[in-house]
């Protein structure tokens, strides 16, 4: 459990780099707690880093989420609920759940890849910091890179008004994440639509026939509910939607 741990936060480490990557090398400093007078320049510069890297700790979540499949994979179980029509059930807490615990198997190829090629050899003095972060970021890239649309991609390249790239890796890492946020909504939404479809025939048939019978008063949405909720159990649709959403990812 100590070395998952120890693995994870070095994998996490490796994540803030792809936000952080640019042309300066910037070390992990040592945090010592204490106050003073900054002397020197060098301590300043701790001084600093420390200050960034504490802020870094504050944005791991949304680090997390702009560079994994969590952003598909929770609009299309929210969107899932909605369809459904049950309200908050499942709850909010369930939904984000699953989503992550879904994003840790998915990208667990990739994190083995920077733990084997990046965390392990650093961890044992292999190669040197600024190397592990460049490798660490090669298997995240190459993810975001599997997911993203060269639409979107365009666009990005076209607004930063820089150079077309000849390959990926002249691609710069501030242009790739938003690229791939983008073209990860547009296919949560594209997977939502096709989810939506089954529920909303059942709620315009249940409407219609509410009308033919002169029960206009009767939400529609009462009714349906049932109805709907025996489809979805009928053919297994948590299973089908987590089976679709993994899938998505396997090119």
């Amino acid at each position: 459990m100590k070395h998952f741990k120890r693995n994870l936060l070095g994998i996490i480490a490796v994540l803030f780099s792809t936000v952080l990557q640019s042309s300066a090398a910037m070390t992990f400093p040592n945090i010592n707690i204490g106050l003073g007078q900054a002397n020197t320049p060098q301590d300043f510069t701790n001084g600093l880093q420390i200050l960034i890297w504490l802020t870094i700790l504050t944005l791991a979540p949304s680090i997390l989420i702009m560079t994994t499949c969590f952003i598909r994979l929770v609009v299309v179980l929210s969107l899932t609920r909605q369809a459904l029509g049950a309200g908050n059930l499942p709850p909010n807490q369930i939904i984000t759940s699953l989503a992550l615990i879904l994003t840790f198997f998915i990208m667990a190829p990739t994190f083995n890849q920077i733990n084997e090629n990046a965390l392990q050899p650093y961890m044992k003095n292999q190669i040197t910091q600024q190397a592990a972060l460049d490798r660490g970021i090669v298997p995240i890239r190459n993810f975001m890179f599997k997911q993203t649309h060269e639409k979107e991609l365009a666009l990005f390249v076209r607004m930063a008004k820089i150079e077309k790239p000849k390959t990926k890796e002249d691609v710069p890492t501030y242009i790739l994440l938003p690229s791939f946020i983008l073209s990860e909504l547009k296919t949560a939404f594209t997977i939502g639509f096709v989810i939506y479809l089954p529920f909303l025939v059942i709620d315009i048939v249940v409407s219609a026939v509410l009308v033919s019978m002169g029960m206009m008063f009767l939400p529609p949405t009462m009714i349906a509910l049932p109805f709907k909720l025996i489809m979805f159990v009928m053919v297994d649709g948590w299973y089908l939607v987590v089976k679709s959403l993994v899938e998505s990812f396997v090119h």
